[in-house]
């Protein structure tokens, strides 16, 4: 991949587009290439522009995301599908999830955090907002018992691994830099981990990433 990540934005609402727009535009190396109000336009957008990243709405007027994940797999096989949606409740998002996209983000996300899911959803990590719960990801429950890793000790790996620091990480979830440290070192403990880029690299072989 160059160093530009190209984003696609696929949205019934102008606004929707826009605000993700100006979010991202002090951000260089994030391009929006389109967007697409319709499933049939996403899918020929993505055929067109292949981006390196989609960020879909869980809802569109002719289709429901999850029926849409296939076709824009079809027509741009590398790319990575996020779902941004208002609705972490809604019952359709289970099935968009069990369709295979590579994440989640919800729409009250501040810039960081879209910056953030859209690097790391464009180098191949998955990223689920925390506060969608388990539905996730019904494999990562496997996967944190398999390594033996707590709910929040993942939460705060995986704030780490999007490259925040200590103090970030603590203030974002709500916990002390002490805590934080602690979670760290379990983890670094049940992955047999050195340092903090090992701990990463392991868990993002292991799939928790």
């Amino acid at each position: 991949m160059t160093d530009e990540i190209r984003l696609a934005v696929v949205d019934d609402h102008p606004v929707v587009v826009d605000g993700v727009r100006l979010l991202l535009r002090d951000d260089p190396a994030i391009r929006v290439v389109g967007s697409a109000s319709t499933a049939a336009d996403a899918v020929r957008l993505a055929a067109r522009v292949r981006p390196h990243v989609i960020l879909l709405d869980l809802r569109l007027p002719d289709a429901m995301a999850s029926e849409i994940v296939g076709p824009l797999r079809s027509a741009a096989p590398a790319t990575r599908i996020v779902v941004f949606t208002a609705y972490r409740d809604h019952a359709a998002l289970q099935a968009t999830l069990d369709a295979g996209v590579d994440g989640c983000l919800l729409k009250d996300a501040g810039a960081t955090d879209l910056v953030s899911a859209v690097r790391q959803a464009a180098h191949g990590i998955a990223i689920f907002d925390p506060r969608i719960g388990d539905r996730a990801a019904p494999r990562m429950r496997s996967r944190l018992h398999d390594t033996g890793l707590t709910r929040r000790e993942y939460d705060v790996l995986r704030h780490a691994a999007a490259g925040r620091t200590n103090p970030e990480i603590a203030e974002q979830l709500g916990l002390t830099r002490h805590t934080v440290t602690g979670y760290l070192r379990n983890a670094m403990r049940k992955l047999n981990a050195r340092n903090r880029i090992e701990l990463i690299s392991k868990a993002a072989q292991s799939g928790l990433l």
